[in-house]
C-alpha cells in the first residue's frame, strides 16, 4: 500500500497535473497543499499555477521537467 505522497508523487511523475478536488478522489487526500510540500521538503521540484473555475481558485500541481 503506497502512501499519498507516494501516490502523488507517481501521479504527478507521469506528466499529470494535479488539482485538490481530483486528490481527493482518487487518493481520499484532504490536504494536497501539504503534501505536496512533504514532496518539495523531499526535493522534487513541483509547480504550482492557479485556476479559477466557478468563481473559485485552487492549485494546480505539476512536477517540473515532465
Amino acid at each position: 500500500q503506497m502512501t499519498q505522497n507516494e501516490q502523488i508523487l507517481k501521479h504527478l511523475q507521469s506528466g499529470k497535473t494535479l488539482s485538490p478536488l481530483d486528490a481527493l478522489k482518487k487518493f481520499g487526500c484532504m490536504r494536497l497543499g501539504a503534501r505536496v510540500y512533504n514532496l518539495k521538503q523531499e526535493g522534487h521540484d513541483i509547480e504550482t499555477s492557479f485556476k479559477t473555475q466557478n468563481g473559485k481558485t485552487f492549485a494546480i500541481y505539476k512536477l517540473k521537467n515532465h
